[in-house]
């Protein structure tokens, strides 16, 4: 701005030129972080609100899907969750899904893990037939084969009723036909990853494939068996097909089964019950989750190195 006689005013500009600079940090912040702050914002509410709901089901005292919203109306009780105790076999489902699941994702990771060292540290006839086997295999689901399964366990129930049908036992020995697979490949890189100076080393120190396996490799490789013990865990206490063909007993049901079995028929009298016990059945897997955090990471990434 300028005067009638020519000469400028001075500060005529600074009230805008701070507004402009503000604005354009502002972009810039927006562009380079801001929206990635927003788009966790939108995350984090996509992810809590079918847990909130859920926690407002089983919180519900009416217990019924037409009556559920997401923030409770009509009082807070606990009502559901003794319900759930008292009106069906819950106790006994959680007892069967955790001995399962833990045996089973034991089982699977140790199985996993010497065919991993095999296959890794061995050099043998058959071995990349082996491997590429193992992998095509996994590309055909266990329920494909449901039918031989069914008249297999038919036999085996006659004969041997305790590793039969309805029994954890049986079905334990059904999840552990599948035990190897994926979880063999992210172990063998894991394995390769490793330097092989260190099996030289003890071997010339007299150890054997089995002290090198023990006492030497399944400590370094404790990340991988974290996690791959994870994903076992997780699939095999969520599994239903399977089980749902398998037991059909009420006291032999596991989680996936029993708690389907709630909402199969009558979906809205139950519902109150059904999210009551689906908030209990995710404390296992978040107490396993919990356990082996600090693994997951490194066991992810690691065995991706080098195969």
């Amino acid at each position: 701005m300028t005067s009638l006689s020519g000469a400028p005013v001075a500060g005529g500009t600074t009230g805008a030129v701070p507004a402009v600079n503000r604005n354009s940090r502002r972009s810039r912040w927006f562009a380079q972080v801001g929206w990635r702050h927003l788009v966790g914002v939108l995350a984090v509410a996509f992810s809590l609100f079918p847990i909130l709901f859920v926690l407002s089901a089983a919180l519900n005292p009416l217990g019924t899907l037409s009556s559920t919203e997401l923030v409770p109306t009509g009082g807070v009780s606990v009502e559901n969750f003794t319900g759930l105790f008292d009106r069906t076999a819950f106790g006994r489902w959680f007892v069967n899904s955790l001995v399962i699941a833990g045996v089973a994702s034991f089982a699977s990771v140790f199985l996993s893990a010497l065919a991993a060292y095999a296959f890794s540290r061995m050099r043998f006839t058959g071995r990349r037939v082996g491997l590429l086997s193992l992998l095509l295999i996994q590309m055909f689901p266990q329920f494909l084969a449901i039918v031989a399964i069914f008249l297999i366990f038919t036999t085996v129930t006659d004969l041997w009723p305790a590793i039969g049908f309805n029994t954890p036992w049986g079905l334990l020995l059904l999840y552990l036909g599948g035990a190897l697979g994926v979880n063999t490949w992210l172990m063998k890189g894991f394995f390769d990853t490793l330097p092989r100076e260190l099996d030289e080393s003890a071997t010339m120190d007299g150890a054997s494939h089995a002290q090198v396996f023990f006492r030497i490799m399944l400590p370094l490789v404790a990340p991988i068996l974290a996690v791959t013990g994870l994903l076992a865990f997780i699939g095999t206490i969520n599994e239903f097909l399977m089980a749902n063909v398998f037991l059909t007993n009420t006291e032999s049901k596991t989680l996936a089964v029993g708690m389907f079995g709630l909402v199969a028929g009558e979906r809205n009298n139950n519902f109150g019950i059904f999210a009551a016990g689906t908030l209990l059945t995710a404390i296992p897997t978040v107490l396993v989750f919990q356990l082996v955090q600090r693994y997951i990471v490194s066991g992810l990434t690691a065995g991706a190195v080098k195969g």
